[in-house]
């Protein structure tokens, strides 16, 4: 068990009518908050027990002084210990980078504590490098942008560029002055691993639901490499019309979060 000190977030329902609670894992560069804004009271008010873990280094969590040293792996192992304290059995939820944290925690445990996945804009099997390479052409001062970001110096340009590649054009600029401050650090160690050897061997995936989300818009991780992550898992695939890489942020958020529950309600 790691050392590390973990914070969980809890969001009970409003009114619980729920069968499973949700339980939440954020991206690179970010943290549970992303899910506070939109997904979590969405589904608090529909009933649902909601829970958002911040992994080691990340938001509320301790570990920020060994964040590079941190791995996909340590990631995972954060997921099996907040889920140990979770009593009944959830339906998994993650963004972009914790995708590939809850894939390497559900190829990792004998007996998952999960009921169903969902994966939203997943970073594709062959890791980031693509995405590297894309976005070096079509937004090449993203690179040098991003390390202002994450330090919180949001000038025009740096706003401008991190605006086009994370959110759906139609974001409105007041929208992405709200959201960017939530950007943080991210460990040096998880981003290489992302770019080299995201998804090892396994030598077991649980057969249990999934779905695979993006958005038609996004400049991370196009909507054409979601099939990808859908194979794997033979997992139902929804792209959203017009959304970006940010999709539980983004204008088209109450449609995402719509088709998400339709899904979890399918499969009671």
């Amino acid at each position: 068990m790691s050392a590390r000190q973990l914070k969980l977030h809890r969001y009970p329902a409003d009114q619980r009518s729920a069968p499973r609670p949700l339980f939440f894992v954020h991206g690179g560069y970010s943290n549970s908050r992303l899910w506070e804004e939109n997904f979590i009271p969405y589904f608090q008010a529909k009933g649902y027990d909601c829970l958002a873990v911040d992994l080691s280094g990340h938001g509320e969590s301790g570990g920020r002084e060994e964040l590079d040293s941190l791995g996909l792996a340590d990631f995972a192992e954060d997921v099996r210990d907040a889920l140990g304290s979770v009593d009944e059995v959830p339906i998994l939820i993650a963004h972009s980078m914790g995708c590939l944290v809850l894939q390497h925690y559900l190829a990792s445990q004998r007996e998952p504590h999960a009921a169903a996945v969902a994966f939203l804009a997943p970073v594709p099997p062959s890791g980031t490098l693509g995405s590297v390479n894309r976005l070096a052409i079509s937004h090449p001062a993203f690179f040098e942008e991003l390390p202002r970001a994450v330090s919180g110096q949001f000038g025009p340009r740096t706003l401008e560029v991190m605006a086009a590649v994370y959110f759906s054009p139609q974001m409105r600029k007041e929208d992405t002055l709200k959201y960017l401050p939530m950007l943080e650090e991210e460990s040096d160690h998880a981003v290489a691993e992302m770019v080299m050897n995201p998804l090892p061997l396994f030598s077991r995936r649980p057969r249990i639901p999934a779905l695979v989300m993006g958005g038609s818009a996004d400049a991370v991780f196009p909507a054409s490499m979601l099939h990808f992550t859908a194979g794997i898992w033979n997992a139902e695939r929804i792209v959203i019309e017009g959304a970006g890489h940010m999709l539980m942020l983004d204008p088209q958020w109450p449609e995402a979060v719509t088709e998400l529950r339709g899904w979890i309600e399918r499969l009671d």
